[in-house]
């Protein structure tokens, strides 16, 4: 027992002889403020998107429906969910027809997610609008309220992202800075910048397992 105490004796001697100096870490620098025009953005944001796997198109603000015709088509989507309240409500109602033309049945998330949860886990694809994008990093920023709620774009396999071009900003912060979210944040701020994916301690990357396993962002300028 006293050559315990011993050996700890002498472990502690050594600690308190050793003082508690402080190493001094310094800051890391910040990164370099972006500073691109209109066209640049676009391209930047586009490419940072694609390369996480997400499927940009860009197209004029007069056709954006029309590619969302066609990608609905293309992908044989049954039914696409979309906020009733939401800034795209009318564009979309107004020129999806009413009668069987290949294209997917409009469902408008009106009710408690109670009383539609299952028929919410039988959609294919979820529409929203988004606040803006930010090119440095390539993503879409969402805010969820409740005419276009969080659900639409996380528990379809496929979320569908508005994105009005004029609205991509060179920074996070850029944007913060230019919409004054200090003077009021939102319960819920998303950054989303390709389809959801995780990966396993063997590095095995999968896609889809805590929301979308696509997402398709619709560039309009």
């Amino acid at each position: 027992m006293s050559s315990h105490k011993n050996a700890r004796a002498r472990i502690m001697a050594r600690l308190h002889a050793s003082g508690t100096e402080r190493t001094t870490v310094p800051d890391a620098p910040l990164p370099p403020e972006l500073s691109l025009d209109r066209e640049a953005k676009i391209d930047r944001l586009a490419a940072m998107m694609t390369a996480m796997r997400t499927d940009v198109h860009i197209v004029d603000i007069n056709n954006w429906i029309d590619k969302l015709k066609e990608l609905a088509r293309e992908k044989g989507w049954k039914r696409l969910l979309y906020g009733p309240g939401g800034p795209l409500v009318s564009a979309i109602e107004t020129a999806w027809p009413a009668e069987d033309s290949g294209l997917p049945e409009l469902v408008a998330y009106r009710e408690p997610v109670e009383t539609f949860k299952e028929d919410l886990f039988q959609i294919d694809a979820g529409i929203t609008s988004v606040r803006g994008g930010v090119a440095d990093t390539g993503a879409v920023v969402l805010w969820p309220t409740p005419n276009e709620t969080r659900l639409v774009s996380l528990v379809p396999p496929v979320h569908v992202a508005v994105l009005d071009a004029d609205t991509i900003y060179n920074s996070l912060s850029e944007m913060m800075a230019s919409e004054n979210w200090s003077d009021g944040m939102p319960t819920n701020a998303l950054l989303i910048s390709g389809p959801s994916k995780t990966a396993d301690i063997e590095f095995t990357l999968v896609f889809g397992v805590h929301g979308p396993k696509e997402l398709i962002v619709i560039i309009r300028k």
